[in-house]
């Protein structure tokens, strides 16, 4: 099993939409890159933390490849937007993807690289190493399934019927 963190605006959507996917054993959705542990939602909304809301994703490297879970992930969100996504706007909503051994940084720069020749502004989405995640509040964990009508920037229908868990 490997593990991921990425940012992409509100962490509900992010972590619906990778819930679906063939090869995603796991999310937990948190706050992560901050300056201080274990904030309060409260806290990370006020944009002192530092922190962004963060989806981590547990899932089996053989049948989702970290380069195909990227694909995933750049299906979501906008990667030329600074500090928003959808509607919701702040640092907290920035987007990053939050690494665990070297190896993943060098892959996901190259992802990155080259996705750049598709836009003609730059991609802002972080790459760092991840640091002070923790878990959000239990009412946040897998709140769409929670909320069925609930709020969501992301368009959960870009996962192809392939692609999903059966």
């Amino acid at each position: 099993m490997k593990k991921i963190w990425l940012a992409g605006g509100c962490f509900w959507g992010v972590e619906a939409y990778f819930q679906q996917l063939k090869g995603v054993v796991g999310t937990k959705v948190g706050y992560g890159q901050g300056r201080i542990e274990n904030p309060t939602y409260q806290q990370v909304c006020s944009g002192t933390t530092g922190h962004t809301e963060v989806c981590e994703v547990t899932y089996h490297e053989e049948v989702l490849p970290l380069r195909k879970l990227l694909e995933h992930f750049f299906r979501i969100i906008d990667p030329v937007t600074l500090n928003r996504q959808g509607p919701d706007q702040g640092t907290q909503y920035r987007s990053g993807v939050y690494y665990s051994d070297e190896m993943e940084k060098e892959c996901i720069l190259e992802f990155i690289k080259e996705q750049q020749l598709s836009y003609s502004e730059p991609i802002v989405v972080e790459v760092e190493p991840v640091k002070n995640f923790c878990l959000a509040e239990a009412y946040h964990q897998d709140y769409l399934q929670k909320t069925p009508n609930g709020y969501c920037h992301v368009n959960l229908m870009l996962a192809k019927p392939e692609e999903k868990k059966r």
